[in-house]
């Protein structure tokens, strides 16, 4: 069995300046409060959906651990919930993120995206993520 990678979106999202909260038990703690967001993609386009999304990363060494959710609001106007967990590269110095998205949805266009396990790769640029996200087949 093979695994088929199908282009879902680029994903463009804006931070606000982090909140640090230091080292603690897990590791030191940064919540990078998303600005903005869209999907531009063939089968995916949209922009956040309110205020309440945001990255509660974890750095340990040259690792971050990315926990981000993230509600868009598609083209067509349907509402769909992202959630992602991941990988943020610090050991190179290029700040590559490595994420794996998956999605919910009451809007029966978009149903398909409730079985769907994506993944991605981003370069953090300041407070600036480029992502391009694909379907797993």
């Amino acid at each position: 069995m093979t695994i088929e990678l199908v282009p879902l979106c680029t994903v463009d999202v804006s931070l606000r300046e982090p909140i640090i909260v230091g080292a603690g038990p897990a590791g030191t703690r940064v919540i990078g409060e998303v600005e903005s967001a869209t999907l531009r993609g063939d089968r995916l386009s949209g922009s956040m959906l309110g205020q309440a999304a945001a990255d509660w990363l974890v750095v340990n060494g040259t690792v971050g651990i990315v926990d981000v959710r993230v509600a868009f609001r598609t083209d067509d106007g349907a509402a769909v919930f992202a959630q992602y967990r991941g990988r943020l590269d610090l050991a190179t110095g290029d700040q590559v993120v490595y994420v794996a998205p998956t999605f919910e949805t009451g809007d029966d266009r978009y149903a398909w995206l409730n079985t769907v396990q994506a993944v991605g790769k981003g370069k953090l640029d300041g407070q600036h993520i480029t992502y391009e996200w694909y379907e797993v087949r």
